[in-house]
């Protein structure tokens, strides 16, 4: 018994002892209370004197709570978002993603919406998406949006979608009170405007890239001028068609206007296969023509030529240029018909009669 009252209240024995048949415990843990009086030594040393009235915990206490409060001013954007700081709820300026700071609350705070998101509104049509709930076609057709007056007094039914990002997420959260009206207000409002400029066909066809570049502009405009801090990065025409009462008719319309444009097509063809060759032929008479005038001129020229070189001899021995003449044109006239020379003015020992044609036939 003597050794169990010897025994500390943490179970080991007192030192130097062995209560438990020679096998030691394990250490002595700390006194408590001896612990809690070195925290209140190193406590007192940050007071002057080295020594802490009943008010200088409090005020220790304070101090660590205004580090913390202090601290909590930090906070961090992430790359998709960008701070908003508000002194007393009233905007002051945009952060970068980061670390920032900003006084703590309730002085400042700070909202960080996410600017790199895209946003999209359909005009004109209400997706599953919008709507919330399926449907048996998946779409819903909104006529008094979809529906527009052309520039030739037509009425088209045309569905969109705009999309957008935030550019300033300052002006985006203060300047507009319900961003998604307005934007979807500023592109009905554009796109009415650009269509009422513009003919029925180049809608229907191949026009529509003209057209989301016209609204796409028209409603950056009318956003900047509200300073809503929105940036329009897409207009898609999802659908371009007449009224459903007439769209039969329409297509009847198109269908003849392709015929027309394949007939047309079809004759600019033969139109440009017929001409230039006409004009190759032309060409070739052309030439032809001028060859045959130039091959007579110059035989002309040639037999003019040979006539005054025939005439001057002419006139230096006109008996012998007469028979010389004389022969040559028979032999021109009689080129295919036998010939014989007979010389009515030979003389004695000269035969009058040359056999050519013998002379031939043996020379062969």
């Amino acid at each position: 018994m003597s050794d169990f009252k010897n025994q500390s209240p943490w179970g080991s024995p007192p030192p130097g002892g062995n209560g438990d048949g020679g096998f030691r415990r394990g250490p002595t843990p700390p006194d408590i209370e001896e612990l809690i009086k070195k925290i209140q030594d190193k406590i007192k040393r940050f007071f002057p004197g080295g020594s802490a009235s009943s008010g200088k915990p409090i005020i220790f206490g304070l101090v660590v709570l205004l580090i913390v409060w202090a601290l909590s001013g930090l906070y961090r954007v992430l790359p998709d978002e960008q701070g908003v700081v508000l002194r007393f709820g009233k905007f002051v300026n945009t952060t970068q993603p980061g670390l920032n700071y900003h006084f703590p609350y309730p002085i400042e705070s700070v909202l960080t919406p996410k600017v790199t998101k895209v946003n999209r509104i359909d005009i004109g049509f209400r997706s599953e998406r919008d709507s919330g709930f399926t449907t048996g076609g998946g779409v819903a057709d909104v006529p008094e949006e979809s529906l527009m007056l052309t520039g030739d007094e037509n009425i088209v039914n045309i569905d969109f979608s705009v999309f957008w990002v935030i550019k300033d997420a300052g002006y985006f959260l203060f300047k507009i009170q319900d961003p998604q009206g307005t934007v979807k207000a500023a592109a009905e409002t554009a796109m009415r405007e650009v269509i009422a400029r513009s003919d029925i066909q180049p809608i229907l066809t191949e026009g529509r890239s003209k057209i989301e570049i016209d609204t796409q502009e028209i409603i950056q405009n009318i956003l900047d001028e509200y300073n809503s801090g929105i940036q329009i990065t897409q207009v898609q025409t999802q659908k371009a068609d007449p009224p459903d009462q007439v769209i039969d008719a329409f297509r009847d319309v198109q269908a003849a206007r392709a015929d027309m444009e394949r007939s047309k097509n079809e004759a600019e063809a033969y139109r440009n296969d017929v001409i230039p060759r006409a004009r190759g032929e032309a060409q070739k008479i052309l030439q032809a023509a001028e060859a045959y005038k130039k091959e007579v001129v110059a035989r002309a020229e040639g037999e003019a030529s040979r006539f005054l070189s025939i005439y001057n001899e002419y006139k230096n021995a006109k008996e012998v240029t007469q028979e010389r003449m004389y022969l040559e044109t028979m032999e021109k006239v009689l080129a295919d018909i036998d010939k014989v020379i007979i010389e009515k003015n030979a003389g004695s020992g000269v035969v009058p009669y040359l056999p050519l044609p013998e002379l031939r036939k043996k020379a062969n």
